[in-house]
């Protein structure tokens, strides 16, 4: 007999009243936006395919972000939402349409970027005169001059969050989101120490809160009392002048009559990114404070985000009372059936975020929206959310279990195939398993060991210790062979690195407890820096030396940053500085500089396994190479090059 369904997590999966809207759960879809837009600000196919993705994947609100309210001056980035556009109705429509057939509901957020419109548009690619619009007069950093919004275009602006909040209504969602956090522009109204205004709209708490009570009104008189609007607040920030947690619970007690469901986050404006999309270098759920205390103050309900994807601690959230509703956006890029697996007591399939910001890195470099461990993002629509079967069964074998060979074995195994994967050494992971012990790295051995656990169940047999040569291809005669054979570690040519005190970076976790003393990292790429953080924060005297001039060039242009900050604060940096001696206890340099060390850890590169790979060429005609051993890349690359392999059979 069957088992009676008990769920593992029963505040998580609970329904929640918002007005007279029921969510069928209390996990929902942070916004967060597809750069795929079309340049006068319509939805596209592909951009409709990326929000449904979540719905289907079981979340409870999904919010498409960002609708702009007022296009002439406050679209913020370069492909946004025009909801002043009269033909953006239909793709408004359209996607409001595919979220809720899979009962979700379908919100829209709502902003207006004042002074900081147009943050990621070239200058000499601005329309119209060189300024903005902000609380007060001024001039920012990069010299763009911030002129003192005049109370007409207030006004105009507070109509066109109500004409934005009806059009959407009209078009079929569900509620809408006001953006009033990460320093937008009812964010700048709200802040003291950029509000200097004398009027109305400054001073008191009161009078700053006054355009965002406006906009409040003019959103509930377009879309009637029985429609949800939920607020999007910033609960503090890294310079708390700019938003305080006293202030961000007295704004949330004056609005909480007026809204049906108070969204706090964190951080103001790009200088506070990190506060808002917290790295993964500070726990999960760092800004779950903020929220619990204004939901202590405040008697609707209370939606909490940033870096969540943790079940059980989610489940805590809303049990203890610090939170309504948990809210995640990278995390549903990683797995957008998050919510559905929690819901079917299969939390131990969730394929958990690195945040690694590539998925916010690449809309910066190219456009788009990508995800390091999920090669569907961005291609949605395309894809359709799932593996289609295959109309032939093939013997496929893959050679190597790194990222890329997973997804490989994986993928090629839910379209049907017999799949076997072999790995030569006695662990999957590849150059993963080199993190294994780095605290902030977790989620990466958490990835793979989840990967192991869904290769299984999908009945692929694993092989470990198993090299493939030609001689087992011709043996084992697969139908399809896809080579994933990987990279290697370079190793310098540099008197004494055979030393007793020299640890290859991909050896750290075997030889954790040989690391004493001061440490120097030769290599300043992105796993010499991450190492030289991770023994730094274990309490060692770290040198870290570069021959070029910059450290972490390999790392993406979002997660660099808050790794070199790391860097300074922890560690001795030398750039332009070659190693050419390893003695017993120093690094004799080319500047003849001694270093003390104790230990020191190579780091300087990865090789593909050039050779390995040639040698399984030509052996059968359907054979595909994937991941590091084609170019020591990124996991991103790797797992995108191994789905789409496994696709190709």
């Amino acid at each position: 007999m069957k088992e009676f369904y008990t769920p593992k997590f029963p505040h998580l999966v609970s329904p929640l009243r918002i007005g007279k809207l029921t969510l069928r759960s209390r996990m929902a879809s942070a916004p967060m936006g597809f750069p795929d837009i079309t340049e006068d600000g319509c939805i596209t196919r592909d951009m409709t395919a990326f929000y449904e993705h979540r719905a289907k994947g079981g979340a409870s609100i999904v919010t498409v972000s960002e609708g702009v309210v007022h296009w002439a001056t406050g679209k913020s980035h370069a492909r946004l939402i025009n909801m002043q556009n009269p033909g953006v109705l239909a793709s408004l429509t359209n996607t409001a349409r595919a979220i809720r057939r899979h009962g979700a509901a379908a919100s829209i957020e709502l902003n207006h970027g004042g002074m900081y419109a147009d943050m990621d548009v070239l200058e000499a690619e601005r329309g119209g005169e060189k300024f903005k619009y902000g609380p007060s007069d001024m001039t920012l950093p990069d010299g763009t001059r911030v002129r003192k919004m005049p109370r007409e275009l207030i006004a105009e602006v507070v109509d066109s969050f109500g004409k934005a909040a009806a059009l959407a209504r009209r078009a079929g969602f569900d509620m809408v989101m006001i953006h009033g956090a990460h320093g937008w522009l009812l964010g700048q109204f709200l802040s003291p120490a950029l509000n200097r205004r004398t009027d109305k709209y400054g001073g008191s708490l009161e009078n700053r809160a006054r355009l965002s009570i406006e906009v409040i009104g003019a959103v509930r008189a377009a879309v009637g009392a029985d429609f949800p609007i939920e607020f999007r607040m910033s609960g503090g920030a890294r310079d708390a002048q700019k938003c305080g947690t006293a202030d961000a619970v007295g704004f949330a007690k004056l609005i909480e009559g007026k809204i049906d469901l108070l969204h706090v986050s964190c951080g103001f404006g790009e200088d506070d990114f990190s506060s808002t999309h917290p790295p993964m270098f500070v726990p999960h759920g760092v800004n779950v404070h903020l929220a619990a205390a204004i939901r202590a103050s405040v008697s609707v309900p209370v939606a909490t985000v940033g870096a969540l994807n943790d079940p059980a601690q989610m489940e805590d959230i809303i049990a203890s009372g610090k939170a309504d509703i948990v809210c995640m956006a990278r995390a549903l890029l990683a797995d957008p059936e998050l919510p559905k697996k929690v819901a079917n007591n299969r939390e131990d399939e969730i394929i958990r975020c690195l945040r690694c910001f590539t998925c916010h890195a690449e809309r910066m470099l190219t456009q788009t929206r990508v995800c390091s461990l999920n090669p569907v993002i961005g291609r949605e629509y395309e894809a359709r959310f799932e593996v289609v079967r295959s109309g032939a069964t093939k013997r496929v074998l893959v050679a190597g279990g790194g990222p890329g060979g997973l997804t490989a074995a994986l993928t090629a195994a839910r379209r049907g195939h017999a799949v076997t994967l072999c790995e030569a050494s006695g662990a999957l992971g590849g150059a993963i398993t080199a993190e294994e012990g780095i605290d902030f790295k977790r989620e990466s051995l958490e990835y793979i060991r989840t990967m192991e656990r869904l290769l299984l169940r999908s009945g692929v047999n694993i092989r470990l210790h198993a090299r493939v040569t030609p001689e087992l291809v011709r043996e084992f005669c697969p139908d399809a062979l896809i080579v994933a054979v990987g990279a290697e570690p370079v190793i310098p040519e540099i008197p004494g690195i055979d030393g007793r005190s020299v640890i290859i970076a991909n050896d750290m976790p075997r030889r954790r407890a040989e690391i004493t003393g001061r440490v120097a990292v030769i290599g300043g790429g992105l796993v010499g820096c991450e190492s030289a953080v991770y023994l730094a924060r274990e309490g060692y005297a770290v040198t870290i030396i570069e021959a070029e001039g910059e450290l972490a060039r390999d790392a993406n242009p979002r997660h660099r940053p808050m790794l070199l900050e790391l860097l300074r604060e922890n560690a001795k940096i030398l750039v332009n500085t070659r190693a050419e001696e390893i003695g017993e206890t120093v690094i004799i340099t080319k500047t003849g500089e001694s270093i003390p060390a104790d230990t020191v850890i190579i780091a300087v590169g990865q090789r593909p396994r050039f050779a390995a790979a040639e040698a399984l060429r030509n052996i059968i005609p359907e054979t595909a190479f994937v991941g590091d051993c084609v170019a020591a890349r990124t996991i991103r690359e790797a797992t995108f090059r191994g789905y789409h392999a496994a696709l190709d059979l």
